[in-house]
């Protein structure tokens, strides 16, 4: 199956995290909020023009800039 980054997922999807393309703090900072390698999350909503990107891992949701949530890479789940 193809990576995609969290922007070109679809609202309800559920995916994978594979990778993230970053420097160590921009990764440090996704993993304490719970986004890292190897774990699911479900993405909830995304705002016009390039706006934050809301997912939840977990019991968490939380909202990441597009910058940051186009540098994720996913699996999506079938």
């Amino acid at each position: 199956m193809a990576l995609i980054d969290l922007t070109q997922m679809k609202s309800g999807d559920t995916a994978t995290v594979k990778s993230i393309k970053g420097g160590f703090g921009m990764v440090r900072k996704l993993e304490t909020l719970g986004i890292r390698p190897g774990v699911r999350i479900k993405k909830v909503s995304a705002q016009f023009m390039k706006g934050p990107v809301i997912v939840r891992t977990g019991n968490t949701q939380v909202a990441i800039g597009f910058g940051m949530a186009h540098r994720v890479l996913v699996e999506i789940e079938q």
